[in-house]
């Protein structure tokens, strides 16, 4: 994450790739995130991802399609992702940030 924070990363990594680095088979992996967290690798990067495109939408200095460019999605498809896992595009919830302070 911290790669996506600093807005070096091209692209996300594959749990395959992920699992290339640590020498294991992406399903050996996958079953034991699973198994231990109850939660799958998808539900770990979403969550972390989730965390950190709200912590990018609070900065004013980001446009949204900005944010979105650093976390490697088009605007169209992160502001479909956000608002899958929110219920919120990011520009309402940047509204609603906006309202709170």
């Amino acid at each position: 994450m911290a790669e996506l924070r600093s807005g070096t990363v091209e692209r996300s990594l594959q749990v395959s790739e992920l699992a290339a680095q640590l020498h294991v088979h992406p399903v050996h992996l996958s079953n034991t995130v699973k198994a231990v967290t109850g939660r799958s690798t998808c539900d770990w990067y979403e969550h972390a991802l989730l965390t950190l495109s709200k912590e990018l939408l609070l900065d004013p200095d980001y446009s949204i399609a900005q944010v979105a460019a650093q976390l490697t999605y088009d605007p169209s498809n992160f502001t479909k992702f956000f608002k899958r896992f929110t219920g919120q595009t990011p520009k309402q919830f940047r509204v609603a940030a906006a309202a709170k302070t």
